[in-house]
């Protein structure tokens, strides 16, 4: 059995669709269906045409976990996307419970049953930092939710030297694809600029912010598939793309490759047809906790082993909406 956390999330459901492409249906899906006012609606229509044995509210499973009845022996993997993303979220102990202390309840089941793990960190653990290399020095974050995945990614740090199974963290850079509707604020600027042109002609952007001029902010726009693939080349899951053993890393999950907003508008239009720019002024409430820029540094994921390459800005949003 593989066990998705988040699983009916944005990138917990495209793994577990991108599971069954390579036949496997033997996963446990994990997640909270409990309505949250971040929410813009429920995640379990992400789940349509998925096929998977079981579903268990997080709250039973991490009861579980302490309990001690699931059974260890019958996880191949655990893919842990299961987490609090709301960068916006300023309660403290709610983030800190839900990003740390459930990951290390995750982290000591799958060391003591020698089963692999791969969990998701973030590049919000950089933020103020224009350096994307996974070292300490460069690791800054704006918001409590960069904060606890950072201070999980040290848990791991501190316990990697007798860590003997496969433990990786993969810092996501920003995600876009299907599946993300039900995320309101926090969904990517693919699928608010989608709504926006469609429903007006017009791309409402950010002027000029952080040193950059209106619509140059850059960001490292990774497709959701490529980081399904990702999760499940070092889980040992992937057929065609052999992993060595008991791989320990911490490392970033991006493309190496930054693009602007307007590149982005640019591409949404290829697809959607033509519109307007109009750049509005920046939000109070991101000031002193936006990410102007990322660009991953991706030599610790390709040293760790992972050498496919990533899908275009442009052959991504092609994908993502194919069919809307």
């Amino acid at each position: 059995m593989i066990i998705v956390t988040g699983g009916a999330g944005f990138i917990g459901s495209n793994l577990v669709h991108e599971l069954n492409q390579i036949g496997q249906k033997d996963i446990l899906i994990v997640d909270n269906f409990a309505p949250a006012p971040n929410l813009s609606g429920p995640k379990f229509p992400n789940l349509e045409g998925a096929e998977f044995s079981d579903y268990m509210d997080k709250r039973e499973f991490r009861e579980a976990l302490k309990s001690g009845t699931i059974d260890g022996a019958k996880i191949r993997a655990i893919l842990h996307q299961g987490a609090c993303s709301n960068t916006l979220e300023d309660d403290g102990r709610y983030m800190m419970d839900n990003n740390y202390t459930y990951s290390k309840e995750l982290l000591h089941f799958a060391l003591e049953h020698e089963v692999p793990l791969v969990y998701a960190s973030t590049a919000a653990v950089y933020g103020a930092s224009t350096s994307f290399t996974e070292v300490p020095a460069n690791e800054r974050p704006l918001n409590v939710y960069g904060y606890s995945k950072l201070v999980f990614d040290n848990y791991v740090r501190r316990l990697m030297p007798k860590i003997t199974s496969t433990v990786v963290g993969l810092r996501y850079f920003n995600v876009y694809g299907k599946r993300e509707q039900h995320k309101g604020r926090m969904a990517s600027v693919m699928h608010h600029f989608t709504g926006q042109l469609k429903e007006t002609g017009m791309i409402r952007m950010f002027e000029g912010s952080g040193g950059y001029a209106n619509g140059e902010q850059r960001r490292d726009f990774v497709f959701v598939r490529d980081l399904a693939r990702i999760n499940m080349f070092f889980a040992g899951l992937l057929p065609d793309q052999p992993i060595g053993k008991n791989v320990q890393a911490i490392v970033n999950a991006g493309t190496g490759e930054a693009r602007t907003f307007k590149a982005v508008a640019e591409a949404l239009m290829q697809v959607h047809g033509p519109g307007k720019i109009e750049y509005i002024p920046f939000p109070g409430d991101l000031k002193n906790r936006y990410q102007h820029f990322t660009e991953a540094d991706i030599k610790g994921l390709r040293a760790a082993g992972y050498k496919a390459p990533f899908t275009s800005l442009e052959e991504g949003i092609r994908q993502t909406f194919s069919a809307s």
